[in-house]
């Protein structure tokens, strides 16, 4: 995998960013898992997260995709 420098951070983080919206959701806890295992494998190191994850969610949901990548 090739990787970037992100903006002035100093940080190098990998060209392709994993999308997690659908992790608590449309994925549960295992299936998200997977696909975080799958993607460290490949040395994608970039996570796309937000608060209001994942969509299509309920107010009890929300946040459900950080407590995942979380652990």
């Amino acid at each position: 995998m090739q990787h970037t420098k992100f903006g002035r951070t100093g940080l190098s983080v990998s060209k392709l960013c994993l999308g997690t919206m659908t992790f608590g959701l449309q994925c549960d806890a295992v299936q998200s898992n997977d696909i975080l295992d799958a993607a460290a494998a490949g040395d994608i190191d970039f996570l796309d997260t937000a608060n209001v994850y994942p969509l299509g969610g309920m107010r009890d949901t929300v946040g459900r995709t950080e407590q995942i990548v979380g652990n």
